[in-house]
């Protein structure tokens, strides 16, 4: 979409370019269509550029949600793993204290 919008800026400067150089009129004329074709020119960057900016925004604002949607999921799976691993360490804490007890004598 952002490279159909400089092609056709684009086309419009070369236009504007070619319209100058083939024109027939009074100086005056031509500064006036110059001003007039400048004015055009700005008009329809600055709405292009207001385009491309909401489409960036939208992106953005896409790609936000998906990073939350996907870090919630990551969160899930590693609160998982470390219960998992939790449960293991208290298993092998379990087998500790029993081969502890072992060491132990009574007097």
């Amino acid at each position: 979409m952002i490279q159909y919008k400089g092609a056709i800026i684009l086309g419009v400067l070369a236009g504007a370019a070619a319209g100058i150089l083939l024109a027939l009129e009074k100086g005056s004329i031509t500064r006036d269509n110059l001003k007039r074709e400048a004015k055009d020119i700005k008009d329809k960057l600055s709405k292009d550029f207001a385009e491309v900016k909401d489409d960036l925004s939208k992106t953005a604002q896409s790609g936000k949600e998906t990073f939350k949607k996907e870090f919630k999921d990551v969160k899930s799976k590693a609160s998982y793993k470390t219960e998992q691993a939790i449960t293991f360490l208290e298993k092998q804490l379990a087998i500790l204290k029993e081969k502890n007890k072992s060491f132990q004598t009574t007097s």
